[in-house]
């Protein structure tokens, strides 16, 4: 078994779309790519790659699964076979020794270390030596409840507090400084890492703590210092408060730009905020968002750092077909600034009002060029037009050639004429380029057929939903299966995806579909990726959850009618009183 450090490396290095792109040659459609089937034979594209989950999945033949599925099956290999062949294909260096488990168990005294860590931050906070800092967050406008709920600290000033704290509780130092939470100095000793700093705690969407920021209260230093990466921690694959907004019945996501933004955010209500890890935007996260929205909001500050990352976000969710719309902020430098000056009625209107990135673009080309000259004004249109030649919906085009030629003054008619000339030499310039990559694949197997799955549709849906929303809830892990084990499962082939999914997240394991692969067939892999294609499972709740839950139970304890009729007077009387009680329930 290869380490869990090694797959997410191999993953990171080996986007599904690239590897994918170099065998089948696949169009963008929103925010997804579709293509021909190299499985089976088809004239109609069914083949589907989704950047977002990293998985492919074929409407017709049924194939799916991550990338080392894919390379499996296009190249007829064995899993190793095929991570070997991606590992090379990224200049990675296979490990010698198969699967170590010390690197397991110490991400497993990472996050124990992280936990004790956030609970001694808070404790702090709200003692007489977090006073000043707990001074601050209330000054902020922030409530104790929201003070609570986000697990804010403060860390003393003092060189091993912290150190001190966590030797008491039996860590080693090299623990601490796996963790980074502790720094280990050119002399050999060790020092805390975070000091003198109101403390936010970084959680992944599975509950766990896995790393820290921490705003300087006086002296010298960063105004922000976050955790570097550790073993449980990339914050170019993390977001700020992920773990609230994915709940958030929003269909948007808010992308802010610091923490008290996404906090603050939360407190009005705005419980969808999210922001990333003091570090720009990435591709990662954009994917990650696209997970959970069906569209993002953002909301970077109003100065030109702001704006200039504001531009690199657009072009990165432009990049994986997830919409943009941008939040202009007036009268205020940031979304915190503007709800305390203004109130949250006035934000939801600011939110509603949201331009599109297309309107962003606009405004900054006109920001380039002097519109009252004649010089600047057809410098102007000309890059206009070559950026307008690029929106592939017509009516959208349409709409904003015709509300910028009204508000210049100019003529429509020559304004398309320029942009169609411009598009037809695009296209004239794709289909060569279509010509020399084209590539004709080949059927292959079929998938296996599942009688069980048809004898028990309805329950087999609810396993297949259950399945869904704990890949991506897997912090509704512990309450699901309070309620249902692998055994309760009706069909014998869900049961086994079920058990080894739930069996990884009990050890705190990783049950991303690259992490699945080497546990599940080909044709469970399939069936994953499948379920990730139903964007029923994307935004469930607990309650949601609960309700399949129910289904699924309500199936397993249902007899037919042979096994009602040999049932003996007892037994019968049970059964009835179980069927009464469980419809009571239902009715409630």
């Amino acid at each position: 078994m290869l380490s869990e450090s090694f797959i997410s490396e191999l993953k990171a290095r080996n986007d599904i779309e690239e590897v994918i792109s170099s065998y089948v040659n696949v169009k963008r459609r929103g925010r997804n790519l579709v293509g021909l089937c190299p499985f089976h034979s088809e004239k109609t594209p069914s083949f589907t790659v989704y950047p977002d989950s990293q998985s492919f999945y074929c409407f017709g033949c049924g194939a799916g699964g991550d990338v080392v599925t894919f390379v499996k099956k296009i190249e007829n290999l064995d899993y190793i076979e095929a991570v070997k062949s991606l590992a090379q294909r990224a200049g990675l260096a296979m490990p010698e020794d198969g699967y170590d488990d010390s690197y397991a168990k110490l991400k497993t005294r990472v996050l124990e270390i992280n936990r004790e860590t956030a609970r001694f931050y808070h404790q702090c906070l709200i003692s007489p030596v977090g006073k000043k800092a707990l001074e601050y967050l209330r000054g902020r406008g922030l409530s104790d409840n929201t003070i609570r709920r986000f697990g804010l600290g403060f860390a003393p000033e003092s060189w091993d507090a912290v150190i001190k704290h966590l030797r008491g509780k039996g860590f080693t130092f090299d623990e601490m400084a796996a963790a980074a939470v502790a720094v280990k100095s050119a002399r050999g000793s060790y020092y805390d890492q975070f000091r003198g700093r109101v403390i936010f705690p970084i959680i992944d969407i599975r509950g766990n703590v896995i790393a820290f920021g921490g705003r300087l209260m006086d002296g010298q230093g960063p105004k922000y210092l976050n955790s570097p990466d550790t073993p449980v921690f990339k914050k170019s694959r993390n977001l700020f408060a992920l773990n609230y907004a994915k709940s958030s019945k929003e269909s948007a996501l808010i992308l802010a730009e610091g923490y008290m933004d996404v906090v603050a955010l939360h407190q009005a209500g705005f419980t969808n905020a999210v922001a990333t890890l003091g570090t720009a935007l990435t591709a990662e996260q954009a994917r990650m968002i696209s997970q959970y929205a069906a569209e993002v909001v953002i909301a970077y500050d109003s100065d030109g750092a702001g704006q200039k990352a504001t531009n690199r976000a657009i072009n990165i969710f432009g990049e994986i077909g997830l919409p943009v719309r941008v939040l202009k902020v007036q009268d205020a430098k940031d979304p915190d600034e503007f709800i305390k000056k203004f109130g949250a009625t006035r934000f939801k209107m600011l939110l509603e009002g949201a331009g599109s990135a297309m309107e962003f673009e606009i405004a900054k080309l006109r920001a380039k060029y002097d519109l009252d000259s004649p010089d600047g004004k057809v410098g102007f249109l000309k890059e206009f037009a070559g950026f307008m030649a690029g929106i592939r919906n017509p009516i959208e085009r349409d709409v904003y050639v015709t509300k910028t030629a009204q508000e210049l003054g100019v003529a429509k008619d020559p304004l398309l004429v320029q942009i169609n000339y411009i598009i037809r030499q695009r296209a004239k310039s794709d289909e060569k380029k279509k010509a020399r990559d084209l590539s004709v694949f080949a059927s292959g197997p079929n998938e296996r057929r599942d009688p069980q799955r048809m004898s028990n549709l309805k329950e087999a849906l609810a396993e297949e939903r259950l399945i869904g929303i704990l890949l991506k809830n897997p912090d509704y892990h512990g309450d699901i299966l309070g309620k249902i084990r692998p055994e309760d499962f009706v069909t014998d082939f869900n049961r086994e995806i079920f058990s080894v999914i739930s069996d990884r997240l009990g050890q705190n394991r990783s049950v991303e579909l690259i992490a699945l692969s080497e546990q599940l067939s080909e044709e469970q892999m399939a069936k994953v990726a499948q379920v990730l294609a139903d964007s029923a499972s994307t935004r469930a709740t607990r309650k949601e959850a609960m309700d399949y839950v129910e289904t699924i139970l309500a199936g397993k304890n249902r007899k037919s009618a042979a096994e009602v009729q040999q049932m003996d007077r007892e037994a019968l009387k049970d059964y009835v009183a179980q069927m009464a009680k469980r419809k009571k329930e239902n009715i409630r």
